[in-house]
């Protein structure tokens, strides 16, 4: 990969642009705002701050380098639980992270045969998109994938292992729950004793049932697209078009067609939570829907292995209802266990949060969508100043930000920004903004760009989740399994520095983790040097702590802003503005100074903690 050259780590300091004076004996921060001020809100924070690190299991302990398009497991190699170690989860959690989520851990549909090793034979290709599979079409809910054990027959005790070993570095274990929709082949051998099967029972005959577990069309068999082409030139297991299923069942994306296309999720089927979508989506909902015990049950099963909490795949296809009824059933079981939804609709983030009773959502169509514009130089710091004062306002603290998953392209990659420091000013307010949640993918922190075409998954600047593949740029880091960055460039070891010192002080800072916000871009907007489309400055502020936030998505402008703090607003912070003070820039570790003149190179941030000069 190219270099990575990151900006100077320190501001130079010379004559005051601005000074930030106060007395020591500050006032208390109230606990009201003014709703008629337009640059913060009255929402009191929550302490929310955990940080996660995602890493899809199949391919973070990987260590072949081979990447062979379309490859098996055997040439490109497949990452184990056993490879994510004691020194691997003590490095992760070295960065600040607080939890780990194992995405891609229940077993899925694959082309891989387990047979010779005791475990399940290969799903028919017709149906399954990737060598490997997709991890979120579900095969059996009550099991691990077999790829992910040494020990085939004992992969769930390697899944335990995991677990414990997690807890035991001082990290919480996230895992995913797929709700809506489950695979074509889906049959669990793994299911407790007394437990009835997904569709066993259902009524076939029948469109829709209230508890069939499945929607049908009596009459009309499946009829799989034609241009899957799962293995490209290559034909998978029983690859010929004929993957029986009659009467066809509807397709995961909400499709009722028994002949699904080939860019719908045609290897999926839909969940029935008591909807019917073919006669005006009427509800059927008491009765308690069969669908909702069992998915119930499934999240009870694995709340009892100890796992902390689900990120919900898709959570707005189904009933918000389902959430309302089973979120809490889960925490008799488990009190403190968590639940984020993967949600794309902000005019209903209110309702899951409230009503559907989820602890997070996702925060892309907002803060994601709004942070890309600006890292692709096609947006403005409005973008920001919408998500908080609009989209969500009043229940930031409950919006999980994030700059990569596995369904998002990599920054370094040429479909999104090329450069990782694009990174910098964006991580930085997805970490400070607010006091949620923040995530990091794994191989986002030393700038992985997703190179080459894998097989199915194609060129399209995302790390695979349907192929057997190893990550480049992460292997370094991993250093055949010692996790030491053995292999990184400088420039890359100074990325992930900057994610560390990043996520370690926002998982630290009582401001961050808990501070009221006010945006300073209305009173600096007529400022000669500030240029407001590129520089986004706030604060963030308790009674005991007062942080400065500025950043700079400026790719080629070094900015000299002279930033400016009303008076009424350092006495809302409890400041005295009649008292010096002190600058100390904690993100950048540079060290305190009586004035502050602020030269920002392109893609640079800061946080200044602002003390009383002693």
């Amino acid at each position: 990969m190219k270099k990575i050259l990151l900006p100077a780590a320190a501001a130079a300091f010379a004559l005051a642009a601005f000074t930030l004076p106060f007395s020591p004996s500050s006032t208390p921060v109230s606990d009201s705002v003014s709703l008629a001020d337009p640059n913060t809100t009255d929402e009191v924070p929550q302490d929310n701050k955990i940080v996660i690190y995602q890493l899809m299991t199949r391919l973070f302990g990987n260590k072949t380098a081979l990447n062979k398009p379309y490859g098996t497991a055997q040439e490109n190699g497949v990452g184990k639980f056993n490879d994510i170690t004691d020194k691997a989860l003590q490095e992760i959690k070295k960065m600040g992270v607080s939890h780990v989520w194992y995405t891609g851990v229940i077993e899925h549909a694959t082309m891989t045969d387990f047979t010779k090793a005791g475990g399940p034979g290969p799903d028919d290709a017709d149906v399954v998109k990737g060598r490997a599979g997709s991890p979120y079409a579900i095969k059996d809910y009550y099991d691990v994938a077999p790829d992910l054990a040494v020990n085939v027959k004992t992969r769930m005790l390697e899944y335990d292992a995991l677990i414990k070993r997690t807890h035991a570095n001082g990290l919480k274990v996230l895992m995913d729950f797929i709700p809506n929709h489950v695979a074509r082949s889906y049959k669990s051998d793994g299911k407790p004793v007394g437990v009835v099967d997904l569709g066993a029972v259902d009524d076939k005959t029948k469109a829709f049932a209230p508890n069939n577990n499945f929607y049908y069309l009596p009459g009309q068999p499946l009829v799989v697209p034609k241009a899957g082409n799962p293995l490209g030139a290559a034909l998978g297991p029983k690859e010929d078009g004929k993957f029986l299923e009659n009467p066809a069942k509807a397709t995961g994306n909400d499709v009722f067609s028994a002949a699904p296309k080939v860019d719908d999720w045609y290897e999926t089927v839909k969940l029935n939570y008591g909807v019917d979508y073919q006669n005006g989506r009427k509800l059927y909902l008491q009765p308690v829907p069969d669908t909702w015990k069992k998915m119930r049950d499934i999240l009870i099963f694995w709340a009892q292995k100890d796992v902390d909490g689900f990120r919900c795949d898709m959570a707005e296809m189904v009933p918000v209802e389902f959430w309302t009824w089973v979120i809490p059933e889960v925490k008799k079981v488990k009190p403190d266990i968590i639940f984020i939804a993967e949600a794309y609709t902000p005019k209903e983030y209110k309702t899951y949060l409230d009503k559907g009773q989820f602890d997070f959502l996702y925060d892309k169509v907002g803060l994601y969508d709004g942070l890309r514009r600006l890292m692709t130089g096609n947006g403005t710091t409005d973008d920001i100043t919408k998500v908080w004062s609009e989209e969500s306002r009043g229940f930031s603290s409950k919006m999980l930000r994030f700059l990569e998953n596995h369904d998002e392209q990599r920054i370094a990659s040429k479909d999104f920004a090329t450069d990782p420091r694009t990174a910098i000013p964006a991580m930085t307010v997805s970490a400070t903004l607010a006091s949620g949640p923040v995530m990091l993918y794994s191989g986002q922190e030393v700038g992985e760009p997703a190179l080459k075409s894998e097989g199915f998954s194609g060129e399209d600047g995302r790390t695979t989740i349907f192929d057997y593949w190893g990550v480049p740029e992460h292997q370094k880091w991993m250093n055949g399994g010692k996790f030491d960055g053995g292999k990184l460039d400088d420039s890359q070891k100074q990325l992930r520095d900057f994610y560390s010192r990043l996520l370690n002080l926002a998982s630290s800072s009582e401001a961050i983790r808990k501070g009221k916000f006010y945006e300073l871009q209305d009173a600096n907007n007529l400022g000669k040097n500030y240029d407001q489309k590129n520089v986004y400055s706030y604060l963030r502020y308790t009674d005991t702590q007062r942080l400065l936030i500025v950043v700079n998505f400026s790719r080629d402008k070094t900015m000299t802003p002279t930033i400016e703090i009303p008076r009424e607003v350092r006495q809302r912070m409890g400041l005295n503005p009649d008292i010096f003070c002190t600058y100390t820039d904690l993100l950048n570790n540079t060290p305190p100074t009586d004035f502050l003149n602020l030269t920002m190179p392109p893609l640079s941030a800061y946080v200044f903690e602002i003390k009383p000069k002693k």
